[in-house]
């Protein structure tokens, strides 16, 4: 028994932030259902990596765990009034359409709330669900170029460079299921529900917290140096460095201790606080040209045992290697129907009585449609009738 067992969650969300949220609700023990139309969510038909998988490609995997597949023609009246019967019983419903389709659907917050006072509603939006922006697309790299962060790591004059992951995404899903779990706290101690709103343009803002603070508050603007230094806001040297056989990560070590273990006396000229500001560029060559000189291991151990903050850059293979990652328990395994056997980044969030679990793999499109309507109360009759009319599909079996 999961934290959240006995909670229906709906998932009408397509890509990533709202599939990823609704995952982690269901690795908590929540039972998510996974609206998606006959012919499957978009996630299933591109993949990241080009990775198609033998049914479920990888993309549609990593986001879709602990759900069960309720295929529906959303476009079709039938389609439509099951979903607004399935909401009346539930007790969370995640979208993330454009501003104004979750209304011409039936399926809006004022809609549902009325048909279901104690629904937690999560719309989960690019920019807002109104405004100038709301009808922009709302993608990952977009809102990580409109949201300053490129400006804050890369050399001056070179072009702004995004990050490696999927992160205005990852953001925005885990504050909507922050929210969701906060709704739900509410509704325990009131008896209602509530809306509750998302936006990927708010979510990578607020992530910025100290670094926005830092311009808005002290007012020192963003300013990128010719080395490439990893943060605007952090003194000199800070960075990844090239080693004699590969990389180091480097972090605001103290001056004199560095000039001492790289034998690099030239860095005694700069041990002050501000120095690090005022020459960073000067003081990055410096650091930059003595560790050229030495393996990463011999670096990593004389910076460690030194007290100068240090560590390795991985690639996914060394990361997933690792003892620590291995402790940890990071990843898990199990044994999906058609894709045989899985191993994916888990939980992040430890409980010492309610842990998180994998109970199923991603759903093939429809593969529990008639499962979850004769669960909501649906006779067989009905379902037959809904499958012939096409509202609904009886979808694919492992």
């Amino acid at each position: 028994m999961g934290i959240l067992s006995g909670y229906k969650v709906l998932d009408c969300s397509i890509a990533m932030a709202g599939p990823f949220a609704a995952q982690r609700l269901g690795d908590l023990g929540a039972d998510v259902i996974k609206i998606e139309p006959p012919g499957g969510e978009w996630q299933r038909h591109a993949p990241a990596g080009g990775l198609k998988g033998k049914r479920v490609n990888v993309s549609f995997l990593s986001l879709n765990r602990n759900k069960r597949s309720l295929a529906v023609d959303l476009k079709s009246p039938g389609g439509q009034a099951v979903l607004r019967e399935l909401a009346a019983q539930a007790d969370v419903f995640i979208q993330n359409y454009r501003p104004g389709v979750a209304q011409r659907l039936g399926v809006d917050y004022a809609t549902l709330s009325a048909l279901n006072p104690r629904l937690v509603y999560a719309s989960i939006s690019g920019y807002g669900e109104d405004g100038p922006y709301a009808q922009r697309p709302g993608q990952d790299l977009l809102l990580q170029a409109m949201s300053g962060a490129m400006l804050s790591t890369g050399r001056a004059g070179e072009p702004p460079r995004a990050a490696g992951q999927y992160l205005v995404d990852a953001v925005t899903a885990y504050c909507a299921f922050e929210g969701v779990l906060a709704a739900l706290l509410h509704r325990e101690r009131t008896g209602e529900g509530q809306k509750v709103e998302v936006n990927m343009l708010d979510a990578i803002t607020t992530l910025q917290m100290q670094e926005l603070s830092v311009y808005t508050v002290g007012g020192k603007p963003q300013v990128r140096s010719a080395e490439p230094h990893a943060h605007v806001y952090i003194r000199s040297p800070y960075g990844v460095f090239a080693t004699a056989d590969g990389y180091l990560a480097l972090a605001m070590p103290d001056m004199r201790v560095l000039a001492e273990v790289l034998d690099e006396r030239r860095l005694l000229d700069y041990a002050g606080e501000n120095d690090g500001w005022e020459h960073r560029d000067a003081i990055f060559a410096l650091v930059r040209e003595a560790l050229a000189k030495f393996a990463t291991a011999d670096a990593f151990a004389r910076l460690n045992q030194a007290g100068i903050w240090c560590g390795p850059v991985y690639g996914y293979a060394d990361l997933v290697a690792d003892p620590q990652i291995a402790h940890n328990g990071t990843f898990v395994e199990y044994e999906h129907p058609t894709e045989g056997r899985v191993k994916t980044p888990g939980f992040p969030i430890r409980f010492s009585r309610t842990p998180a679990r994998v109970e199923r793999g991603a759903p093939l499109t429809g593969q529990h449609t008639e499962e979850v309507l004769r669960e909501f109360g649906y006779s067989p009759e009905q379902v037959a009738r809904l499958a012939a009319e096409g509202a609904v599909l009886r979808g694919e079996q492992p």
